[in-house]
């Protein structure tokens, strides 16, 4: 019996687009000020400190923003980058730039769950910060009160089983009582490795006929 639902949001929850085409492009062009204006705050010098130690830890400033904006343009799922995105977005959120895209059908269908005593997650390789910002600044209006808890990259890579086996252990629960949700076929190959129910959102892409995940065009799809 599943008890517990955790959800991806790039091409599960959100549009691909959304993240694409609007958040990485507003953190890259933003990046370089952003850095210039708050690098002597404690929190962004902890996060250009790990940045700068994973790029080799000998990097002047320019070069550092350089390969922030190198790993903004090759899609690197590196912790401090997604931090430093989140806190530029905040930004964006606050000042009405844009609002987080969410699927009608994911909307309508975790508010459902949720009633029905679900427990919500998220799990995403964006921030912590970064998964509260869009659904508390959704195009649906604030969606976090329907989450009990959210994870990135700090527990793990999305495609090592031993992420999801620390998942479980948060939450407390037999890993076959999760179900997790994602448009990564290594993802869910990952989650299903430590236990745990998966559910395929092929929303944009040609089902896969050899898997053993369920697969689904939407959230109405999904059968608990």
């Amino acid at each position: 019996m599943i008890k517990a639902i955790v959800t991806d949001i790039e091409g599960t929850t959100s549009s691909l687009s959304f993240v694409k085409d609007v958040l990485f492009p507003y953190a890259r062009a933003r990046l370089p000020d952003f850095v210039s204006r708050h690098q002597e705050q404690a929190e962004i010098k902890l996060l250009l400190a790990d940045a700068n130690q994973l790029a080799g830890g000998e990097l002047d400033d320019d070069a550092l923003i350089a390969q922030l904006i190198h790993w903004i343009d090759t899609d690197q799922k590196i912790t401090p980058l997604k931090s430093l995105q989140g806190l530029i977005w905040l930004e964006g959120y606050r000042n009405g730039d844009f609002t987080g895209h969410v699927y009608e059908d994911a909307v309508r269908n975790l508010r459902n769950w949720f009633g029905l005593g679900y427990k919500l997650y998220v799990y995403s390789s964006g921030s912590v910060q970064a998964q509260k910002l869009l659904f508390g600044y959704s195009d649906f209006g604030d969606l976090t009160p329907l989450f009990s808890g959210y994870f990135d990259t700090h527990i793990g890579g999305k495609k090592e089983a031993t992420s999801y086996e620390r998942i479980a252990a948060e939450l407390g629960l037999p890993a076959e009582q999760i179900l997790f949700l994602s448009d990564i076929k290594d993802e869910l190959d990952a989650a299903r490795q430590a236990g745990f129910a998966t559910c395929w959102l092929v929303r944009d892409q040609n089902p896969d006929s050899d898997t053993e995940h369920v697969q689904v065009s939407d959230f109405d799809g999904i059968h608990l």
